[in-house]
């Protein structure tokens, strides 16, 4: 089965993602299938815009709760393949096309396109943070969105595409039936322009972007480890069976004043040999 089919319109490509029954969630073979469109966009000289969307009622659920417990792990598998959206080797515009719910992944795939367009009344979420996931910190950041707001967002409530619209993070706001008319529209402003004015201020607009410091990243790497794990595998297993999680948060009660800190990472990288 075609989970990821695509459709050409000129030098405009629609990638859609096409598991519906399962809210398009990113199982592995989604996410092979998707870096396959994409290598295969990447590759095309005849091809310049690319519009990515779903069927259904959502754009991308995210994470394939049912694989990951089949799995017995948790978070986003290997993709399979090289992936020229998400490696950052794709070196031409994409157009986020919002038809419905966008949670977690999902999200992920909105956050890497150069423009959104999104129905009015679609649900957008970071789910890491009820996941057991530490990476919703970031996404407000790179986003350039305001501290309250991003915090919201790293904490995993949900966000309508109104909400998000007005503080821009979404480019346009419409009604199902214009959804991919607007993306198209917006496809054929992109190849209105000059070629080489379109792809150098696509690059510095990508450059430009806000990047998470060094040292932040370090404590992340630090927090993802600070807590008893076995909450990974309980949030999926409480979210399939549709119950109230039995969360333990912490092997020893203590850990949770040992937290972890920016002041506590910068002093440690101190006292490394070489510092």
């Amino acid at each position: 089965m075609s989970y990821v089919t695509t459709e050409r319109h000129g030098q405009t490509l629609t990638i859609r993602l096409n598991r519906p029954e399962r809210l398009n969630a990113l199982g592995s073979e989604m996410r092979s299938q998707l870096a396959a469109a994409f290598t295969a966009f990447h590759e095309d000289a005849d091809l310049e815009v690319a519009i990515l969307t779903g069927s259904g009622r959502a754009f991308c659920a995210g994470e394939d709760m049912k694989e990951s417990l089949e799995r017995g792990s948790a978070g986003v598998e290997d993709w399979g393949r090289s992936d020229p959206f998400m490696d950052g080797r794709l070196r031409k515009p994409v157009i986020g096309a919002v038809n419905g719910f966008a949670m977690g992944g999902g999200f992920l795939l909105l956050e890497q396109t150069d423009l959104r367009v999104a129905v009015r009344g679609a649900v957008i979420e970071v789910s890491e943070a009820k996941r057991w996931l530490l990476g919703g910190y970031n996404h407000g950041h790179l986003a350039g969105l305001p501290h309250a707001v991003a915090t919201e967002m790293a904490l995993g409530f949900r966000f309508t595409a109104e909400r998000l619209y007005e503080v821009g993070f979404l480019n346009r706001l419409v009604d199902p039936e214009t959804l991919m008319s607007e993306a198209m529209a917006m496809a054929d402003h992109l190849l209105s322009l000059p070629p080489a004015s379109r792809v150098n201020t696509l690059q510095i607009m990508r450059d430009m972007r806000p990047k998470v410091p060094s040292d932040i990243e370090q404590l992340a790497k630090a927090l993802r480890n600070h807590g008893d794990k076995s909450d990974l595998m309980e949030s999926r297993q409480a979210f399939a069976e549709k119950r109230a999680p039995r969360f333990k948060g912490w092997v020893d009660a203590g850990d949770r004043e040992r937290t972890p800190t920016l002041a506590s990472i910068r002093a440690a990288s101190e006292d490394q040999p070489g510092s």
